[in-house]
Parts: C-alpha cells; sequence; structure tokens
C-alpha cells in the first residue's frame, strides 16, 4: 500500500512578496526620509543665520538700547573727566568701540564753532576724543576737528526740534529718535534728551533774541565692525562664519560651498556676516539626525516582519494541529472500526441460525475476547495519558526484581510474536524501586514499537539495563528502519505520526508521547538514537532507589 504524504500547504510565494514588499518600503521610507532630513537641513542652513546674527549683534544692541541713552541721565552736566569714565566703561564693555568724540555743548552762546538756526546760537565750547589702548583710556582735547560735519547736523535738528516741536505732549519715540540720534555707517552721534521745561526755555530765547549759555552734552562713537564677536550659535550648521563687507562676493560661491549671508543693522549696515558650509560638512549634519530615523523605520520594519512571521506562526501551527487532530480522528476511528467490526461480525455468526460446533464457539469466543481487549487497552492508555497531564495518579513504588520484571515481559512477546529475536542484559543490578505498572507500561509500548517498525527479517530488539552512579539506565536497541533526523524532536509528541508504510496499521501517534509522560512522572529522561535503516536505541533514565 503506497505511504499517503500529508503535505500542509504553505503559500512560499506569498511570503516572498510580503518580504519583497517590506523591503521596498523600508528602501522608500528610507530614502524619503533621508530627503527630508536633508531639505530640513537645508531650510535650517537658510533660517538659523537670524539667530547666529542676533547673538552676534546683541552687544551692539545692548550699546545702542542702553549705553548710549546713558548721556542724558547728566543732563548736559558732563565734563571731560566724567566723559572719560563714560568712555571707559564703553571701552570695557563695548570691545567694538575704537573711538569717542565728546562735545561739550553750549546753547545760546557763542563760540569759534557755532550753527545759528532759527535765531538761536548752538556752540561746541570744547572738543574731547577718547580711545583705548594698552588697558588704558586715553583722550587728548581737540579745539577744532578736522571735521564738524557731525556736530553741525546734530546742531540743526535739535535747533528745528526747539523751535517746531509741541511742548503740550510727550515726544513720541520717532520724534526723539530723529532729533537726538544720528546713525551714519561705522558711527553713532548722540545729545541728550532736552526736558520740556528746557525746551520752553529755549524757544523763549529765540523769540527775545537772548543771549545765555545752557550746557549740552554730544558724543559721537566710531565702531569698527570686525571688532564684533561672531557667536556661531549652530556650528553644526555653519562650518564658517565671518565679518564682510556688503559688497563682499566670494570666488568659490559657485563651487562645491553653501554659502547664505544676513545683513548687520544701523551703524553696520554696510557689512554682513557671511556664512558657509562644504557639502560634506552638511552631509555629516544629515548623516547624524537621519541615524535615529533610520533607525526607528528599521524597528518598524522589523516589527512588520515580526508580526508577518507570528501570524504565519500561528497558521502553521493552526495547520499542524488541525493535521494531528484530523489523523487521530481517523486512526483512532479505525483503531475502534477494526474491532467493532470483528466482534459484529463474531456475534453475528454466534447469533445465526446455524448450529456451532465447540471448536468454532471456543473460536468465536476468543476473538470477541482479544478485540475487547484490544478496545480497553486502547481506552486505558487514553485515560491513563490524561491522568499523567493532569497529575491525578499516584505513584507506588515497589521492590522490582530485575530478572523477574524483564522476563516476564519478553517471554509474553516471544510467545505473541515467534519471530521476535529478543535478548536481555542486566549489569551490576539485581533490584530497585519503582512503579511497576507505568514501568511495565513503558516496557510494553517500547518492545511493542521495535517489532511494529523492524524489517520483517530484522525484528531483533537487545535490552540492556546497567546501573551508572545513581541512576538506573534501560536501553533499547532494535535493528528497525530509524527515525529520520528531522523528525528526531517530533516523535514524542502526542497525536504525532512519522510517514511511512509502518504506521498506516494502527498508530494514533500515543505510544512514545505516552512512555515521556510515563517517564517524566517517575523523575526520569528518556532519549534516542536512531540511523535510518539501521536501527534506534532508545535510552530511559530513572532514579536508582534500593
Amino acid at each position: 500500500m503506497p505511504v499517503h504524504k500529508n503535505v500542509y500547504r504553505k503559500n512560499f510565494l506569498l511570503i516572498i512578496i510580503f518580504l519583497v514588499l517590506i523591503s521596498v518600503t523600508f528602501v522608500i521610507a528610507l530614502f524619503v526620509s533621508y530627503n527630508l532630513t536633508a531639505k530640513y537641513v537645508e531650510n535650517e542652513f537658510a533660517s538659523k543665520k537670524i539667530e547666529v546674527l542676533e547673538q552676534t549683534i546683541k552687544p551692539y544692541n545692548d550699546f545702542f538700547q542702553n549705553k548710549v541713552p546713558e548721556i542724558t541721565s547728566y543732563q548736559g552736566f558732563l565734563d571731560s573727566a566724567s566723559a572719560a569714565k563714560y568712555a571707559a566703561s564703553v571701552f570695557h564693555d563695548y570691545a567694538f568701540v575704537k573711538k569717542v568724540i565728546f562735545y561739550d555743548v553750549l546753547i545760546g552762546s557763542k563760540t569759534n564753532i557755532t550753527i545759528r538756526q532759527n535765531n538761536l546760537n548752538i556752540s561746541v565750547k570744547a572738543i574731547y576724543q577718547y580711545w583705548y589702548q594698552n588697558d588704558r583710556v586715553l583722550g587728548a582735547r581737540q579745539v577744532e576737528p578736522a571735521d564738524d560735519s557731525d556736530f553741525k547736523d546734530m546742531a540743526v535738528k535739535l535747533s528745528n526740534y526747539i523751535a517746531f516741536s509741541d511742548t503740550s505732549r510727550v515726544s513720541s519715540q520717532d520724534e526723539l529718535f530723529k532729533t537726538y540720534w544720528d546713525v551714519k555707517p561705522d558711527k553713532i552721534s548722540y545729545t541728550n534728551i532736552l526736558r520740556r521745561e528746557d525746551i520752553r526755555i529755549y524757544r523763549d530765547m529765540q523769540q527775545r533774541n537772548a543771549t545765555a549759555a545752557y550746557k549740552q552734552n554730544m558724543m559721537t562713537f566710531y565702531l569698527d565692525p570686525y571688532l564684533l564677536k561672531v557667536k556661531n550659535s549652530h556650528p553644526e550648521l555653519y562650518q564658517n562664519v565671518s565679518i564682510q563687507p556688503v559688497v563682499y562676493d566670494p570666488i568659490d560661491s559657485e563651487g562645491d560651498k553653501m554659502i547664505t549671508e544676513a545683513s548687520f543693522p544701523g551703524a553696520f549696515s554696510d557689512y554682513k556676516l557671511f556664512f558657509s558650509s562644504g557639502q560634506g560638512y552638511l552631509a555629516n549634519e544629515i548623516n547624524r539626525r537621519f541615524m535615529p530615523i533610520g533607525a526607528v523605520v528599521l524597528l518598524i520594519s522589523l516589527f512588520l516582519v515580526l508580526i508577518g512571521w507570528l501570524i504565519y506562526r500561528n497558521l502553521n501551527v493552526n495547520i499542524k494541529l488541525f493535521k494531528l487532530q484530523y489523523d487521530f480522528i481517523n486512526n483512532f476511528t479505525h483503531e475502534f472500526k477494526t474491532p467493532v467490526s470483528v466482534i459484529k461480525i463474531a456475534g453475528s455468526n454466534l447469533r445465526g441460525d446455524g448450529e456451532l460446533t465447540e471448536r468454532q464457539r471456543k473460536h468465536y469466543g476468543k476473538i470477541l475476547d482479544e478485540e475487547a481487549d484490544k478496545l480497553n487497552d486502547l481506552m486505558n492508555k487514553l485515560l491513563s495519558f490524561t491522568q499523567l497531564e493532569n497529575k491525578s495518579i499516584t505513584l507506588k513504588k515497589e521492590e522490582i526484581d530485575i530478572n523477574d520484571f524483564v522476563s516476564r515481559y519478553t517471554d509474553t512477546f516471544k510467545i505473541k510474536y515467534p519471530d521476535f529475536k529478543l535478548q536481555c542484559k542486566v549489569k551490576g543490578v539485581r533490584t530497585f524501586y519503582a512503579d511497576p505498572v507505568l514501568l511495565g507500561s513503558v516496557f510494553q509500548n517500547l518492545i511493542e514499537n521495535a517489532y511494529k517498525y523492524s524489517h520483517p527479517q530484522k525484528k531483533e530488539l537487545n535490552i540492556n539495563i546497567t546501573q551508572e552512579k545513581r541512576n538506573i539506565t534501560f536501553s533499547f536497541v532494535d535493528r528497525g528502519i530509524g527515525i529520520p533526523k528531522h523528525e528526531l524532536n517530533n516523535i514524542f509528541k502526542k497525536f504525532y505520526r512519522i510517514e511511512n508504510q509502518y504506521n498506516q496499521n494502527g498508530s494514533v501517534g500515543l505510544g512514545l508521547a505516552f512512555c515521556k509522560e510515563l517517564v517524566n512522572f517517575m523523575d526520569g529522561e528518556i532519549t534516542v538514537h536512531s540511523k535510518v535503516n539501521e536501527g534506534s536505541e532508545f535510552v530511559v533514565t530513572l532514579p536508582y532507589e534500593n
């Protein structure tokens, strides 16, 4: 009878398509995420320059908004000494200020340097120049400066403000800036802000054409943008940051470098911050930011593969369970059907109208008895298996004489199977304590299997019993068909059957599983060594107690 091979249906094409889809998705995700990261870094390269500019220009803004307006707090009473102290504080805190010119201004009087506007004289009493050298402030008095345009411009604006401003309200910040500030490239001129009461006094002087001497302070600060300290707050984006004139145009602007720029405000408006980074420099930053993204994409892909594998494994296990259950039902049905059919035939013959001889009655009785024993043995095996799994039986140990115990089973099987060559060798042990019923079930199943799965001409079994330290070992060596290597891990599973012609004759896959459960219940272990067409060796190891 040909061996029927049950093949699990596995759609490997679907598995390959799934893996290819995951791989393609992974590659596309990496490509898209890398391009998005590169675009994000490029956008930051163009936008983060404002933060660098703000950090670099912060001292200038503080100087312009806070330090310069301090002059107003002196209300025109600065002299050369106090102006020198003020200049010293400027040089100390703001390194980009290279020179300070102090104008000691008089309103109403007339000197060598005088601007008369709107019937009001604004003149310079003295001019002082301060600069920083060798960690100290140096100063010099200049009576006639080489260029007095700064003073003239400020004097004209101040005179117009006195003549036309609205003293009934507080002047706006825009009006004050236009009057008291003069911002030019690389320098800032400032005069102290007048109070409304002072403006009324000066306006009255204009109307009466009176002469008086009221002090007013004016300062001009000369700045050097190259003395600003560049604060590169994003070194990961900008490889080089430098201060350049607005007209600066780099030679390598068309090379492999990325460049951008940001113009300075106010007195530094003729200059800019120039940013440049090589493609390789930005590539390192792109790779650094891409690594965690790539790792997340990889983890997601592996997670999807894991889910697919779990689904596949679950389906595979379900298919195998279905096959085992299907085979079990088929085999079990066959096991029940054969004895029931034989019993039914024997019963029908016994119940028939014809008279039976004594010999026939005994023959049919024997058949009924044997088939009933088969059914009973099968039911007992299932019941015992369930009890073992549920731990609902107890171990009843007795002293066992090895020779007598083995002889009972070998003699029985020699009578049952006359062509079965059984030999037993006992070495180093005579008696030990164990449960004789459970151990007998192990012997019966292993001997039965050795006969069942052997070639007709090689039905042999050698049983060797030895004591090894604190264990007793039972070795069952046959010359049967053997077990394939890939099946060795499955033969002790419940309802599992090896596909060959020998297991088609009434096997439900419980024998070896039952043996393993029995041995485990007795605190032992069972192992197997086998070669196809050479035979198998089952080794049962139990704890030795005497």
